[in-house]
């Protein structure tokens, strides 16, 4: 046990005193008729008497034991080490295309609210790309930002130079963007429906290296698409050197469906973190009541005449 004001334990001495001079005080003797008798010593009457008279002095260091505030630590508590999930979008022209009851863009962007929604206690950022990238939103738990961009980042709101599709390049941005992060797993998910035009030479073993120097995971959903007409080996090269995977998503449920796997394969982790400390009165409490409780009982016949 420890105290929060160790420098009140000093008034211990008071207690301390006041029962020692219980055991050794004579009173204020009176002579009886039976004093001259042949009755016994008293001697376990006298140490009851004593021991009773003594339980004032323990309510006392009870007393001062609990201004001194005593404390303990808490049971250690296991941290959520937060993920650091950027969400890449790809906004060229043909995301326009029809997907279910929407477009591809449509069901991208609300799977992947859902998504974040469920991942509790992640910071997620927003990156758009076409034949460029552009950073909307930086990682951060407000999800309600990632909500609101989605609003304004539609593919026919963006400008002629956009119309590409530059994989290799946005994961490039993604990275620059993931590694300012200072703590935290990074990963990033990528959703597209076209080939890349930047694998050449390459480009997908350069950004797969880059990508696993970093620590960033790679999972990249092909939505309406096929293998081929993305570039299944650029991509799946970028995946396996990340630790992550690539997904065809045909339809809005098979799309729920990667985002739910993606949530198992990025798993949370914990940490153990430094326990904090906490009051501890439960003991106390519990000799106190009990020494006012067998103190009153004392007093109806086991205590020297108060004269």
């Amino acid at each position: 046990m420890s105290f929060h004001h160790p420098q009140l334990l000093w008034l211990l001495a008071l207690p301390v005193l006041w029962g020692y001079w219980q055991w050794i005080r004579r009173g204020h003797p009176v002579v009886m008729p039976f004093d001259h008798g042949q009755q016994g010593s008293g001697k376990w009457l006298r140490f009851l008497t004593n021991l009773a008279g003594t339980l004032p002095a323990l309510l006392l260091a009870v007393a001062v034991l609990m201004l001194a505030g005593p404390r303990k630590t808490a049971p250690p508590q296991d941290e959520r080490v937060m993920n650091n999930i950027l969400l890449c979008l790809d906004v060229s022209g043909s995301m326009n295309a029809p997907f279910g009851k929407g477009t591809r863009f449509e069901a991208a962007v609300e799977s992947a609210r859902d998504f974040c929604s469920f991942r509790k206690g992640d910071a997620f950022g927003l990156t758009i790309f076409g034949s460029e990238y552009i950073h909307w939103v930086p990682p951060t738990r407000e999800l309600s930002a990632i909500a609101n961009a989605t609003k304004y980042i539609r593919p026919q709101n963006m400008p002629p130079w956009m119309g590409g599709t530059m994989i290799a390049n946005a994961l490039h941005g993604c990275k620059e963007q993931l590694v300012r992060t200072e703590q935290g797993d990074r990963a990033v998910i990528l959703i597209t429906d076209g080939g890349s035009s930047d694998f050449q030479n390459g480009g997908d073993r350069h950004a797969a290296e880059e990508l696993a120097a970093a620590n960033i995971r790679v999972f990249i959903i092909s939505i309406g698409g096929g293998e081929d007409g993305m570039g299944s080996e650029g991509v799946e090269t970028i995946a396996a050197g990340t630790g992550g995977k690539v997904f065809q998503a045909g339809d809005r449920a098979a799309l729920d469906g990667v985002f739910r796997e993606i949530d198992r394969m990025q798993k949370a982790h914990f940490k153990q973190v430094t326990a904090d400390w906490v009051d501890d009165y439960t003991a106390l409490s519990i000799i106190g009541l009990s020494a006012a409780s067998l103190y009153l009982l004392s007093l109806l016949g086991l205590r020297y005449t108060p004269w």
